[in-house]
């Protein structure tokens, strides 16, 4: 006889089984949507290398041109990387901490007041980005990845 504790447990395994089918198809809206926005925003900085750098020098950050084209090409291209999910953690590492330092360099006042301002923190510009690229570096890109093609390929080499 069912308890009512099992038929519980059930639905809740049942739920959980469910919802893990959706994790893949998440992380690749996660690195669609928002790695999209990073390669514009990395398109940006490479179009106007000349006002970012001026941007960079009013904030004291050190070699100015150099960091925006630097900044500028890890956005575009890391940003494509992630987004077609070939050597996604490792391309998130970088990712993750630019953005650290833009939210360093270009919000501190948000950063400072993570705890008695949080919506201050979120709203910020680098959240989006180093949230999502903080959940492809902890999570990995998903199933629906090259990442995930090459394993599998790889895989099977090995079993052969």
């Amino acid at each position: 006889m069912n308890t009512f504790a099992e038929s519980v447990g059930e639905k809740y395994r049942l739920l959980v089984s469910w919802l893990n089918y959706l994790q893949s198809p998440f992380l690749l809206l996660v690195r669609l949507y928002f790695f999209w926005q990073l390669f514009q925003t990395g398109q940006g900085k490479l179009s106007n290398l000349g006002k970012v750098s001026e941007y960079f020098a009013s904030l004291n950050i050190p070699f100015p041109a150099v960091n925006a084209l630097i900044i500028g090409l890890f956005e575009t291209f890391g940003s494509l990387l992630l987004i077609i999910g070939l050597a996604s953690r490792l391309t998130a590492i970088p990712i993750v901490f630019l953005l650290v330092i833009a939210y360093l360099a270009g919000d501190f006042e948000a950063v400072s007041k993570i705890f008695s301002d949080p919506d201050k923190f979120v709203k910020a510009d680098p959240f989006p980005f180093l949230l999502s690229a903080a959940i492809i570096l902890i999570f990995g890109p998903g199933k629906i990845s090259l990442d995930a093609a090459i394993a599998k390929w790889v895989g099977k080499k090995s079993d052969s």
